[in-house]
């Protein structure tokens, strides 16, 4: 039988809940659903931990809005790294968009410094971009129960082509 998730994956998906939970903003004390697991992630990596970005959350924030009647996972096409996420139906939490967003490291061979043949590893390569420093993120509810789709927005945006994220 094959091996869904590796163990260090499987310890990843438990503990983002977990440090989601405990990790705090530090620059408003507040917690912040999207902020802790993506620093979990890339702390596991020894990777400079990102800070919230009131100005990227706008932006998510109106892009996700703008996708609220179609709930199309169409990117906006800024200047900003950018994730995105469906869910069906309601209820859906941040960890679990960045956890579905970090088990796609085990489609990237760090080796040759790109995915899998046929499997994709984009967001997690945007959530461990070394130079990425800011990070801001909106939800939003699909009109007609259409689902969830949540944004997150990178800065600097990473994934460029011939570099390696960390």
């Amino acid at each position: 039988m094959a091996q869904l998730f590796s163990l260090p994956t499987l310890l990843l998906l438990f503990l983002i809940p977990i440090i989601a939970a405990a990790a705090t903003n530090s620059t408003s004390g507040l917690t912040d659903p999207f902020l802790a697991p993506h620093n979990a992630v890339r702390s596991a990596l020894g990777l400079p931990l990102m800070v919230w970005d009131p100005r990227l959350a706008r932006y998510a924030e109106a892009f996700a809005w703008r996708r609220r009647a179609d709930c199309a996972l169409v990117h906006s096409s800024g200047t900003y790294g950018e994730n995105l996420f469906w869910g069906s139906g309601t209820g859906w939490a941040p960890s679990q968009a960045v956890a579905a967003w970090a088990a796609e490291r085990r489609w990237y061979q760090r080796r040759t410094n790109a995915c899998i043949a046929g499997k994709q590893c984009g967001h997690y390569t945007q959530i461990v971009w070394r130079d990425t420093r800011r990070l801001g993120c909106s939800s939003v509810q699909c009109l007609g129960d259409r689902g969830q789709v949540m944004v997150c927005e990178y800065d600097p945006p990473g994934n460029y082509i011939g570099e390696r994220p960390y």
